[in-house]
């Protein structure tokens, strides 16, 4: 991923475009900080939802290892070995060897788990309805901007 100082130009922002993505930024940060209280209402931390909706996102065509999880979080494959630990004790998540690659372990979402994210993905859903609008005009600001520039 490039740096800031990579993408650097002598051109100054004006205090709208501040303005403007720090508004888009705000409305992000909203909406993320609902999905963070679902999850808490659930009994689960942020990071165990998002792991629980890494596995149940993943496609079809990728299997869901720790390493594949883990790159789809951006986090230190311990830091997933430990979200799957605390996610199989809570019995939302389980684990077993690829039948292809004994190296390998994959991971599966048990019903339960599916149940407790299915209500925070509904939830998710629900409020993304009316949130979208606002979040994509913030964007779309912010966006306009870069067309003229």
């Amino acid at each position: 991923m490039p740096s800031p100082r990579s993408q650097a130009s002598s051109r100054l922002f004006s205090q709208s475009e501040y303005e403007k993505l720090a508004e888009f930024r705000y409305q992000l940060a909203q909406f993320l900080r609902r999905r963070m209280d679902a999850a808490r209402a659930e009994g689960l931390q942020p990071q165990q939802y998002e792991m629980l909706l890494a596995v149940a996102g993943l496609p079809a065509q990728r299997r869901p290892t720790i390493k594949e999880i883990a790159g789809q979080l951006r986090l230190e494959h311990h830091t997933v070995v430990e979200l799957a630990d605390r996610l199989e004790v809570q019995g939302l998540l389980s684990r077993r060897t690829s039948a292809n690659d004994k190296r390998a372990v994959l991971v599966q979402l048990t019903p339960s788990g599916r149940a407790v994210l299915g209500r925070i993905v509904r939830f998710s859903y629900s409020q993304l309805r009316d949130e979208g609008p606002t979040l994509i005009r913030s964007l779309r600001r912010v966006l306009d901007r870069q067309k003229r520039s």
